[in-house]
């Protein structure tokens, strides 16, 4: 593992609600508005929407340098990628890692595993209750 760490949905909750993390979401624009967003309107930092890869799966080329201009300045501001379940958010946390930030990543990500179904309903942000708003961008 090339970052800080995995962490729950609920561990970063917590870090968010404390105010020394920012979380970052690198799911794609389409999912943000289909599919919901983190509400972290309780916490003390507005989340950073940066796509870790565009639709159809094309890597985003400027996700260093978004995350640059966008990140607190202050290196020592943890910062909590999630994604849908938890690869790309890994992928993210580990770049993040690379520029200097304590990057941890989000295991089961925002919608998390699908079940027997094949449904997402087993685990994630958002089956484990966490405030969300679904369907907004």
């Amino acid at each position: 593992m090339s970052y800080a760490g995995d962490i729950t949905p609920h561990e970063a909750w917590e870090k968010l609600k404390t105010g020394g993390a920012v979380l970052v979401d690198v799911r794609t624009e389409e999912e943000w508005a289909h599919i919901g967003i983190p509400d972290t309107r309780q916490t003390d930092n507005d989340p950073l929407f940066i796509p870790w890869v565009f639709a159809g799966g094309i890597p985003n080329p400027d996700f260093i340098i978004e995350l640059e201009l966008q990140a607190p300045e202050d290196r020592a501001t943890e910062l909590v990628f999630l994604c849908r379940s938890g690869q790309r958010s890994a992928a993210a946390a580990a770049a993040a890692t690379n520029l200097g930030f304590t990057a941890y990543n989000v295991l089961e990500g925002f919608e998390g595993f699908p079940g027997p179904d094949g449904q997402r309903t087993v685990n994630g942000w958002k089956n484990r209750g966490l405030p969300t708003n679904v369907g907004q961008e």
